[in-house]
């Protein structure tokens, strides 16, 4: 139990900063900010692996978050009938063009020898591909779009249940993250990090532009979401039973007919919102054990022990008989394809599909900081960074806000200087975060929870 003190401290005093956020300012918030925690620890799990497992740096994060989104969409909408007959053929025609472009490339690959024949020939199968994909898909995608597209203008989905879309995010991520993996495994770490950048943009640029697809910038609302939905609650009798019995003290002490009735009513829509919050939670935190339990057990394995030596020296590794390339693809798809699953979370938390709101430059860098913070190779450490920057990113603007006015309750209300910082508080988000993470790093230049080798 010892050995856990430092885990079951930071988790405390979160789980205690979360409560008091719940107490002073709301319990929707707290748990607003509890849910994306939770999304945010599924992606460092992700990230962590990657590179406190095998020393892989991948800034390509939001473009795997991006498709495990996209699979909400994929999976969870119902298709789009007349879409389907104005274009589906086209695309259909589509994928199978390049099915066989792939295999008729793998063919000249595996049974012709280098030479500039072979060269030529893939050349053609590319340019000829790419020329009858155009042919086949601009009158179809015009189509499509052409069915509503103030409300369509997609193809949808296949209709089915939304949890099934973060399995679909998890193999959307993953295989992206083989022919990513392919491609630039073999790069030095510099050269990988800027080709995983560019091929998250790339993709993220794809999804934004292609709205046959997903609706681009036209963002899919009113997804499927597996809790209940406020406005069903809200008129359940059962619900509003269980609502009046737990505020029986408040409503007693409401005379007036009417005015317990409008309490009630208040009552019932806050417990709404905080119940549906509270379904969310159970099924990210299930989530988060889960991959918490599967990690922690392939960390201490024999091939958790193999990845830590790989990583550590690959010269030695190799040496041993170690296949490094074979053991770095696995571990990049199976850590982005855990960032796919984060992904499609994150989209079913929302309700809605906003391409836009991917920024690879921006957001990569703040998962980044989360694992680091935490503890790089220590899968409690990477879950508490997610933690602990998300909160200081939400509560950053409310905590400076509370400062100021304490601060300058003595000045009058009208006070310029007391104007002026009030009216900067939204600002203050980024000089409190950077002061926490410096505080952090200075103090704890490991992370909070630094990596502990166990032989177990």
């Amino acid at each position: 139990m010892r050995k856990y003190s430092n885990i079951i401290a930071a988790y405390s005093i979160m789980l205690v900063l979360i409560l008091l956020v719940g107490i002073f300012q709301s319990w929707s918030i707290a748990l607003t900010i509890l849910n994306y925690c939770l999304i945010s620890a599924v992606m460092t799990i992700g990230a962590n692996i990657q590179w406190g497992y095998a020393g892989l740096i991948n800034f390509g994060i939001m473009g795997y978050t991006a498709l495990g989104g996209l699979a909400v969409v994929l999976v969870s909408v119902d298709p789009v009938q007349q879409a389907w007959q104005a274009g589906g053929l086209n695309i259909l025609i589509c994928f199978w063009i390049i099915v066989v472009m792939v295999v008729l490339i793998r063919y000249l690959l595996k049974y012709f020898n280098k030479s500039k024949y072979r060269t030529y020939g893939i050349a053609f199968v590319i340019i000829g591909g790419i020329l009858l994909l155009r042919l086949t898909a601009t009158p179809g995608i015009e189509a499509i779009e052409a069915v509503d597209p103030a409300k369509t203008g997609f193809l949808g989905g296949m209709g089915l249940p939304v949890l099934f879309s973060w399995i679909g995010g998890a193999f959307l991520a993953g295989g992206l993250a083989f022919v990513v993996g392919k491609i630039a495994l073999g790069l030095r770490a510099d050269y990988l990090a800027i080709a995983t950048l560019l091929i998250a943009e790339i993709v993220v640029s794809i999804i934004k532009h292609e709205e046959w697809l997903a609706r681009g910038v036209k963002n899919v609302i009113g997804l499927k979401r597996p809790a209940p939905y406020e406005i069903d609650l809200q008129t359940s009798q059962w619900f509003i039973n269980l609502v009046e019995k737990f505020h029986s003290k408040k409503l007693s002490m409401i005379n007036s007919i009417t005015e317990r009735q409008d309490a009630l009513s208040q009552f019932v829509i806050d417990a709404s919102s905080v119940y549906v919050k509270l379904c969310f939670t159970g099924l990210f935190l299930s989530v988060v054990i889960v991959l918490l339990i599967v990690t922690q057990k392939a960390l201490y394995s024999p091939w958790g022990r193999k990845m830590r030596a790989i990583r550590d020296n690959e010269e030695a590794a190799s040496a041993m008989g170690k296949n490094i390339v074979k053991e770095h693809l696995f571990i990049f798809i199976l850590g982005s394809a855990i960032v796919g699953i984060a992904g499609a979370m994150m989209v079913t938390n929302d309700g809605l599909f906003t391409p836009g709101s991917y920024r690879p430059m921006r957001y990569t860098f703040v998962i980044w900081v989360m694992v680091i913070v935490g503890g790089t190779g220590n899968n409690f450490g990477a879950i508490l960074g997610g933690f602990v920057v998300w909160f200081l990113w939400v509560e950053a603007a409310p905590m400076a806000l509370f400062l100021i006015n304490l601060f300058t309750s003595h000045l009058p209300e009208t006070n310029s200087v007391r104007v002026h910082l009030i009216e900067s508080a939204p600002y203050f988000r980024f000089l409190v975060i950077g002061i926490g993470l410096l505080t952090i790093m200075r103090y704890r230049p490991k992370g909070i929870l630094p990596e502990k080798i166990e032989i177990k």
